[in-house]
């Protein structure tokens, strides 16, 4: 692996690692709805971490326990689909890394290309690209209405409808959110 990719897969496992280590303090602050949705952002920020470190660590165990971690994170979400259809990320986003995690050489920097399926992989590209545009672009109005003082409704981003409340600051919330947005479409594209 080149030095180029290999820091780029390190950043990625910085940026993932800070994501999860983010929520998870978020569970330990809140209460209610916000620890419920912060609890599945932190498994998949730490989860999005360990299948991104580069080289071969932990190739042996590393798909298999992310894949069966992932496969009942995917179940809980499908689960709490009854309450509505704002955990369908949640549910997108595990079932991402149980792809990810049986697809050789899929996210973790191995380098090798052509892994995946086209129509599979292309659409989860099409999703996540369309989810971080639609990240960012929230995240940038948030910013500029409470940077005139403009009154917006941080609670509309429609993941927990909780941002602000006792979950943590509402941008901060967003950019955590966009950041492992942005990570999981880089390891989409390395595949």
């Amino acid at each position: 692996m080149s030095l180029p990719a290999s820091v780029s897969s390190w950043l990625l496992v910085l940026l993932c690692a800070v994501s999860g280590a983010y929520c998870l303090g978020r569970v330990r602050r809140s209460s209610g709805a916000a620890a419920r949705e912060a609890g599945p952002e932190a498994l998949m920020g730490f989860g999005m971490a360990a299948m991104a470190v580069p080289g071969g660590f932990g190739e042996g165990w590393r798909a298999p326990v992310l894949g069966a971690v992932f496969c009942g994170a995917a179940l809980h979400a499908g689960w709490l689909l009854r309450g509505g259809i704002h955990h369908a990320h949640h549910l997108v986003g595990s079932l991402s890394m149980v792809y990810m995690a049986f697809m050789p050489g899929s996210g973790h920097g191995a380098g090798r290309h052509g892994a995946g399926l086209p129509l599979v992989t292309g659409a989860l590209l099409l999703y996540y690209a369309g989810y971080v545009v639609l990240g960012g672009s929230r995240l940038v109005t948030a910013g500029a209405a409470g940077a005139t003082g403009i009154p917006y409704p941080l609670a509309g981003d429609g993941q927990d409808g909780q941002d602000g409340q006792d979950g943590g600051p509402a941008e901060v919330i967003r950019a955590c959110r966009l950041a492992m947005g942005t990570g999981m479409l880089a390891m989409l594209l390395a595949m």
